[in-house]
C-alpha cells in the first residue's frame, strides 16, 4: 500500500509492523516525530507492546538493554547528544551480544549548538559494536528496519543494528512510501526466539566481570560476530528483494560506473544529489559515476576494492570529520585500498557539516577538482535547472 507520508512516520509504521515487545525512547530533534508517531500508535491500540516513557536517552537505552536481555524484541531511536548520552549502554548492549534496532536521525554534535544534518553522531559511535546501515531515501529507511531485525537476531550475529537516516532531509520529508501488510512482514520476519536470555527457569549470567585472562577473547568473539554479519546481511537483503521487489545494494551500490573514470563516494541522502550531478555530467560527456556505501559497519573493504577497480579518480565526500584526521569514510576507504594492485587517485572532501547545503554544483566542482575533465562554464546554471526539475516533480504528486 502506497502512502504519502513523512519519513519519521514511515519508520514508525515499519517498526510497528516488526512487532517489537518493548519500545523506549526519549524525544530529541530531529528524531522526535518517530517516537511521537509510535506513541500515538500505542495510544490508539495499534502497537500492542510496552511503550516505556523515560527521563533521558541513557534511561531509554538501559530499558532496551534489560528488555532484550530477557528475550524481548526491542526498539529505540535517538540523535546527536542523545546518542552520546546512550554511549555507555550501547557499548554494553553490543558487548553482551544483544540484538536491538536503533534509529539514528543523523545530526551535528555540539558545540556550537546545531540541530541540522551531518553524520558526526553515528561516526562518534562507529566503534561501539553496532552494525551501521545508512539510508539514501525514506523508502530505504523504512525497509532497512525490517531487514535490521532479521540481521540483528540471527544467531550467528546477535549484534545490535543502527539504522541511520539524515535528520530533517529524510525524517521530516514527505515521500510516497510503500508500506507492506502485517502478513507480508510476518512472513519475512519471524517471531524472535533467542537462544540465550535471562529466565528463572534456566539461569545464566550476562555482562559479568572478566579479567585480563578473558577480556581479549570476548572482544575477539565480538569482532568475529561482526564478520559473520557479512553473509547474513547479503542473505537478508536478497530475501527482501525477492519478497518485496526492492533492492538498494548490499554493502555498496554503484551508479553509472561501468566505464567511469571518476567516481564520487558517499553515504546517506546526498546520494540523490550526487546522482543528479552524475546524470548532468554524463549528458555532457563526462565519464563519472557514484558509489554508495550502504553498510559502514562491518566495513566492506573487499566490496569497495572491487567496485573501484580500474577507476582513475575517486572523490570521497564525508559528512563528518575526525578532528585532527579529517574525513572518516575517506580514511577508512584509503586503508581498504592500501597495497591494492590498482590504486586510484583518492581525494577527500568534508561537506554538509551542520546542515550546510550540498548542491549539484557542489558535486560537479568536486568531480572537477578530483580529475574529471569538463568545461565548468557549462554548469553555471545547474542549481536553477535542478530546482526547476524539483518544482515540476512536486506538481505531479
Amino acid at each position: 500500500m502506497k502512502k504519502y507520508i513523512e519519513g519519521s512516520m514511515a519508520v514508525a509504521d515499519a517498526v510497528n509492523l516488526c512487532r517489537p515487545d518493548v519500545i523506549s525512547a526519549y524525544p530529541i530533534t530531529p528524531q522526535t516525530h518517530i517516537v511521537e508517531d509510535l506513541s500515538q500508535l500505542h495510544a490508539d491500540g495499534k502497537f500492542k507492546g510496552q511503550f516505556v516513557n523515560v527521563e533521558s536517552e541513557f534511561s531509554a537505552a538501559s530499558v532496551c538493554l534489560g528488555a532484550v536481555a530477557t528475550g524481548a524484541r526491542s526498539y529505540t531511536a535517538t540523535t546527536a547528544q542523545g546518542l552520546l548520552l546512550m554511549a555507555e549502554v550501547l557499548f554494553n548492549i553490543a558487548g553482551m551480544r544483544l540484538p536491538l534496532v536503533l534509529t539514528c536521525a543523523n545530526r551535528a554534535i555540539s558545540a556550537p549548538i546545531n540541530i541540522w544534518t551531518d553524520h558526526s553522531d553515528a561516526m562518534a559511535l562507529r566503534d561501539c559494536g553496532f552494525i551501521q546501515l545508512f539510508a539514501e531515501n525514506n523508502q530505504e529507511a523504512a525497509d532497512l528496519h525490517y531487514m535490521a531485525y532479521k540481521i540483528s537476531e540471527d544467531n550467528s550475529v546477535r549484534l545490535p543494528v543502527m539504522v541511520n537516516m539524515d535528520g530533517f532531509l529524510l525524517t521530516h520529508a514527505f515521500e510516497p512510501i510503500d508500506i507492506p501488510t502485517q502478513e507480508e512482514v510476518d512472513a519475512f520476519l519471524p517471531p524472535y526466539k533467542p537462544e540465550y536470555y535471562l529466565t528463572t527457569k534456566h539461569p545464566i549470567t550476562m555482562g559479568s566481570m572478566v579479567g585480563e585472562d578473558g577480556y581479549m577473547e570476548v572482544r575477539h568473539y565480538l569482532e568475529e560476530a561482526m564478520k559473520n554479519a557479512f553473509p547474513v546481511i547479503e542473505k537478508v537483503t536478497n530475501e527482501f528483494k525477492q519478497k518485496f521487489g526492492r533492492y538498494y545494494g548490499t554493502f555498496v551500490d554503484s551508479y553509472k560506473m561501468e566505464d567511469a573514470e571518476t567516481v564520487i563516494v558517499a553515504m546517506g541522502s546526498v546520494l540523490g544529489t550526487i546522482k543528479d550531478a552524475v546524470d548532468l555530467m554524463r549528458k555532457n560527456g563526462v565519464k563519472v559515476g557514484a558509489l554508495k556505501v550502504r553498510t559502514f559497519r562491518p566495513f566492506p573493504e573487499k566490496h569497495i576494492r572491487e567496485a573501484l577497480n580500474n577507476v582513475t579518480n575517486v572523490a570521497i565526500t564525508d559528512r563528518a570529520s575526525s578532528v585532527g584526521l579529517g574525513g572518516i569514510l575517506a580514511s577508512e576507504l584509503k586503508g581498504a585500498l592500501y597495497g591494492y594492485t590498482s590504486v586510484p587517485n583518492v581525494t577527500s572532501y568534508i561537506v554538509g557539516l551542520g546542515g550546510r547545503d550540498i548542491t549539484v554544483k557542489t558535486i560537479t566542482d568536486i568531480a572537477g577538482q578530483a580529475g574529471a575533465k569538463f568545461d565548468s562554464s557549462k554548469f553555471v546554471e545547474l542549481d536553477k535547472e535542478f530546482m526547476k526539475k524539483g518544482d515540476e516533480y512536486l506538481k505531479t504528486i
